[in-house]
């Protein structure tokens, strides 16, 4: 009789620990590793993993599947990259709690900040909850490819206890902030991981209004936190734009400081202030000298805009002439812009004027940040490739060849954030400082303008293979992505290839591995549009024992359940 429900063989096992490589067996019983080595028993299901890596499942903590994971199994792009836990509710938006009449409040805000689709939110989304307990409940009962946690997010949070005034930025009374607290505290001890806020501008709804949560007062977030510290469980989620660091930071640390729980803060390289990076990571340093236990998430390549016909933003949405286009689909649009004569007046008409009013105005005639997305696609261009660069050797202006790449199917990759230096060279000083993890992958948001979600696959493919410049090691990636991600937000008993860890794992084809250009599908609800990106490599994936995916494609497998509040690592 078999001793294992299964044993994968002979792999280069990378245990998630930051260890050297070896070979080894593993073997699974009960949704649990219980050996990891030569294993002679047999197993009910065996995986020969000869010349390929055999790795923890990724644990991805910022994710924003709140709506997909309600009406849908597979919470892809993310599982098809290795990802066996998402963390959602980040950026202080979600949709519980919610009373029905913020219904629509909620959605806006998610379409605007995250450029999910109303359309599908209000297709897709029953609202058979209104507390964060009963989303939770809504969650759990269905069941998906991998495993997923929620965050109490802060925008939601004011929106139920101050209705209007939470749009209109208003202060909160001392009997709101109590009620937020409250709110908060209940969802932590239902299962929440933690609560999340933003504080950026650029977060907006699709009407425009900022998201609640910017700018709110320190009494409010820190009593806030104080409440999620009495549970004695919980982390915090922070994004901000560090306008003023030394003020910004003594806001976190007093929250971290009040409440004794953990905080994450994202943190990218901006164009416009292209070493405050270095700022925030020393004052993340004094912290925990200080004992306070704050990390940034950070990225793994450039965090960049997708223009094209098919996507949300595209260079010449706001020019006159073309604008006569956009009520036709992508194709109908790729017809006429392919007439010569239609072809002449729109580039006589795009002038380059900025409609700040517009998603992606200042941004989308930015031709020295834009390239051509081929595929597999280069996340780390050379600036001579750029659309600028290339329309200066040809002799014309790089509007047209802007113009031929959207017109002829195309998309551009403009480089928005960690690309001020042309190169990676800030990103890997955040990768490898001591007090980071990976993050940011939007993993179901964003989806007609970021494709994010295969941040992971970025980190083995182009970190540890493929990059000129100075490369990161495979078992340090690993760790990173498997372990300290797990870590980060409480989740001991995952991200580790050892006896007693949950059996999440990947099989992968290093040699293999590449990532292909994102395409376009309208596969969400109401026929919703979303960016998707396949990776090659990936021959198994198991999650809790069970393989959800071989060679990319699913299985009939849907282990994954809902994760409430944190786990205790393995005993012994």
């Amino acid at each position: 009789m078999a001793e294992h429900d299964l044993v994968v063989r002979a792999g280069t096992v990378v245990d998630g620990t930051g260890n050297p490589p070896r070979t080894a067996d593993v073997a699974v019983r009960d949704g649990r590793i219980t050996e990891v080595g030569r294993v002679s028993g047999r197993g009910r299901r065996e995986i020969t993993a000869d010349g390929a890596v055999v790795a923890p499942g990724f644990v991805d903590i910022h994710t924003h599947y709140d709506g997909q994971a309600t009406w849908e199994s597979r919470l892809q792009p993310s599982s098809w990259h290795g990802v066996t836990t998402v963390v959602m509710g980040n950026c202080g938006v979600g949709f519980a709690p919610v009373e029905p009449v913020h219904h629509d409040r909620l959605i806006e805000l998610m379409e605007g900040v995250e450029d999910i689709p109303g359309i599908a939110l209000h297709e897709g989304l029953r609202w058979d909850w209104r507390t964060f307990p009963e989303y939770l409940d809504a969650l759990d009962a269905l069941p998906h490819d991998i495993d997923m946690a929620a965050q109490v997010p802060h925008a939601a949070l004011r929106v139920q206890a101050m209705g209007e005034r939470a749009a209109a930025h208003e202060e909160a009374t001392p009997e709101e902030i109590a009620l937020m607290a409250r709110l908060a505290r209940e969802g932590v001890e239902a299962g929440a991981l933690g609560f999340s806020t933003s504080r950026t501008l650029n977060h907006k709804s699709i009407s425009g209004e900022l998201t609640p949560s910017y700018a709110v007062g320190a009494d409010e977030l820190v009593e806030i936190a104080t409440a999620v510290g009495e549970t004695g469980r919980g982390v915090f989620q922070l994004v901000s734009d560090f306008p003023d660091p030394e003020a910004e930071f003594a806001l976190i640390r007093a929250m971290v400081a009040r409440s004794g729980r953990p905080l994450s803060a994202s943190l990218v390289q901006s164009p416009v202030a292209p070493a405050m990076h270095r700022e925030v990571l020393r004052l993340i340093d004094a912290a925990q000298a200080d004992g306070l236990p704050i990390l940034a998430q950070v990225a793994a390549r450039p965090v960049g805009m997708l223009l094209g016909l098919h996507n949300t933003l595209n260079p010449f949405m706001t020019n006159p002439v073309w604008r006569r286009l956009a009520d036709l689909s992508p194709e109908e649009q790729a017809a006429r812009m392919a007439e010569p004569r239609l072809r002449s007046e729109i580039v006589a008409a795009q002038t380059g004027e900025k409609d700040r009013s517009r998603l992606g105005g200042t941004l989308i005639h930015r031709y020295e940040l834009m390239y051509e997305l081929a595929d597999p696609p280069n996340y780390e261009p050379s600036a001579s490739d750029s659309i600028a660069a290339r329309a200066e050797r040809a002799g014309v202006s790089p509007v047209e060849i802007a113009y031929d790449v959207v017109a002829g199917g195309g998309m551009l990759y403009l480089t928005s954030l960690n690309y001020a230096d042309g190169n990676l060279d800030a990103a890997h000083e955040m990768l490898t400082h001591q007090h980071t993890v990976p993050g940011l992958s939007d993993g179901g948001a964003h989806v007609g303008t970021i494709c994010d979600g295969s941040f992971p696959t970025t980190l083995l493919q182009h970190w540890t293979r493929d990059r000129d410049g100075a490369r990161l090691d495979l078992p340090f990636v690993v760790q990173r992505q498997a372990r300290d991600t797990a870590r980060a937000v409480g989740l001991l008993d995952r991200g580790v290839l050892a006896p007693g860890y949950r059996a999440d794992l990947n099989v992968i084809d290093m040699d293999a591995l590449r990532l292909h250009r994102p395409e376009v599908r309208y596969d969400l609800p109401a026929g919703g549009r979303r960016l998707l990106q396949r990776a090659d490599g990936y021959r198994h994936t198991v999650v809790a024992g069970l393989e959800t995916y071989r060679d990319g494609e699913p299985t009939d497998a849907l282990p994954g359940r809902l994760v409430r509040g944190p786990a205790p690592a393995p005993r012994g």
